[in-house]
């Protein structure tokens, strides 16, 4: 009887495992890039990934924000919604996908300006050292 249960139960929790949803998620972007990209296991199995963008019209040129994840209420997606903040006209799209990774994060190059800017610094002081050295 024992083995009968645990059958039932693992077959039980290869199901759940195998039906649970991975979304990326993204609860910081800016300009269009990433700044915090996780994997996010979905909580249950009628959960969609989605991403959700704010874009302002009077300035074309702005990408604008983003943020991502899973979402259990599909009725907002595939819609854009207006809005007002301060005066200001903005738009939120959320669109909705259901397959593990399916809304795709541009991740931020921030690492690699600190890092540009970090070596830029250290050659000036290093410079400055040398100069006053000779």
């Amino acid at each position: 009887m024992g083995k009968f249960l645990f059958a039932i139960v693992a077959a039980a929790a290869s199901l759940v495992l195998v039906e649970s949803l991975l979304c990326n998620k993204c609860t910081l972007s800016l300009m269009g890039k990433c700044m915090n990209a996780v994997n996010e296991t979905c909580p249950s199995n009628s959960s969609v990934c989605y991403t959700g963008r704010a874009t302002f019209p009077s300035l074309p040129d702005f990408v604008g924000f983003n943020i991502q994840g899973c979402r259990e209420n599909t009725t907002s997606c595939d819609k854009t919604t207006p809005d007002t903040l301060l005066g200001v006209t903005y738009n939120t799209k959320i669109t909705c996908c259901s397959t593990d990774s399916c809304n795709p994060i541009t991740l931020s190059s921030a690492a690699s300006a600190k890092m540009s800017f970090s070596a830029a610094v250290g050659a000036v002081v290093l410079a400055s050292v040398l100069g006053s050295m000779l």
